[in-house]
């Protein structure tokens, strides 16, 4: 017989509340690291705008302080027009503008900085506050400071990439500065992403690999370089031309594909070898999403794995039909915004199947 004391209704609650404690914690500290990558996602998708609407030089002032207010009277809209007016582009593209013209592309210039600052504080103040109250698992925390750093230096980044176009007979940003910049925000944009999911869905010991993790690994390396030959897309414009598909003016490789030397610059310069590179890749990201799917039905006992192979698919087959459509449509801006988004849900479901393989769920 127990000599022990019923607990009362009360203990019990106590009781219930610690133990479920470290994982309502761990889940709302998820919840805001995939709160802070939507906002990733979005900035991406305003940057593609931006980038489309050829606004990004619109304004010349790096102030991370005083810029988050816009013109606030006639004077300064002309002072900043005035320097607007100094750039290559004006002078070869936009010579004439007005006042309303300009307004029209400095607004998307400063939401898309805005936007920036509004990521800074969503991820530090919620950070500050967290580690304050102890809700931060021990293991986060050194991840979670290089997340502040690599905001910081993404933040830097983008000041250097818009930089390049001011100073220089270029009418544009740098695809090299371009592509680094949108590289480190995919970057950051997953990093997140695995740290919310590892917090939601912690690995068990001594688990084994599926037997598709390594083919899954190589799918996440071709998909990151189909990913950076379509920033050398857009910072070289080579989405404007060559707008049919499959051939690229009646040729499976275009003329002008090795105009320069040494050949790999090409790659990088010249805007037929860029689009046919992207074109290249895409075509074996899609191919190779389809192919791990079939492998994946025959091998994969896990409905959670299997789930992942299956987002990943259809969101590289989508984003492979939005990429002809924005090309054979010459990019509008929706279309190519909406293709930019595209790239980022096929990101987000690559890193949840390859999180879920690690722990060894096939």
């Amino acid at each position: 017989m127990s000599l022990s004391t019923p607990a009362t209704t009360s203990e019990r609650a106590a009781a219930g509340r610690s133990v479920a404690d470290p994982q309502v914690q761990s889940r709302a500290v998820a919840l805001w690291l995939f709160g802070v990558a939507a906002l990733i996602f979005a900035m991406a998708v305003i940057g593609a705008i931006t980038r489309l609407t050829e606004s990004g030089l619109s304004i010349m002032e790096w102030a991370p302080i005083s810029g988050a207010l816009p013109p606030l009277d006639t004077a300064e809209w002309e002072r900043l027009l005035a320097l607007y007016r100094g750039t290559a582009e004006y002078q070869q593209i936009n010579r004439g503008m007005t006042l309303a013209e300009f307004q029209q592309i400095f607004w998307w210039e400063w939401i898309h900085r805005q936007w920036g600052r509004l990521i800074g504080l969503a991820f530090a103040l919620p950070l500050a506050w967290f580690w304050w109250r102890r809700r931060l698992p021990a293991w986060i925390k050194p991840y979670l400071l290089v997340a502040l750093a690599l905001g910081a230096l993404q933040g830097f980044m983008g000041w250097v990439m818009v930089a390049s176009g001011f100073f220089s007979e270029r009418t544009d940003v740098s695809q090299y500065r371009l592509v680094a910049h949108l590289s480190l925000a995919v970057l950051i944009y997953a990093y997140l992403i695995w740290l919310g999911l590892s917090l939601l869905r912690p690995a068990p010991p001594a688990t084994a690999s599926p037997p598709l993790r390594g083919w899954a690994i190589a799918f996440s390396l071709l998909l990151a370089l189909t990913l950076v030959s379509g920033g050398f897309v857009a910072g070289t414009d080579a989405g404007l031309t060559y707008n049919t598909f499959p051939l690229m003016d009646g040729r499976l490789i275009p003329a002008g594909y090795a105009q320069l030397q040494p050949l790999w610059l090409n790659w990088f310069e010249t805007i037929a070898a860029v689009q046919f590179n992207h074109r290249l890749l895409a075509v074996s990201t899609a191919a190779a999403a389809v192919l791990l799917w079939l492998a994946a039905r025959r091998s994969v006992r896990s409905p959670a794995a299997r789930r992942g192979f299956a987002l990943v698919t259809g969101a590289a087959v989508a984003q492979f039909g939005l990429g002809i459509a924005a090309l054979l449509s010459v990019v509008p801006i929706w279309l190519g915004a909406l293709h930019q988004a595209g790239a980022l849900l096929l990101v987000a479901a690559t890193v949840y199947l390859l999180h879920g393989l690690r722990r060894g769920t096939a």
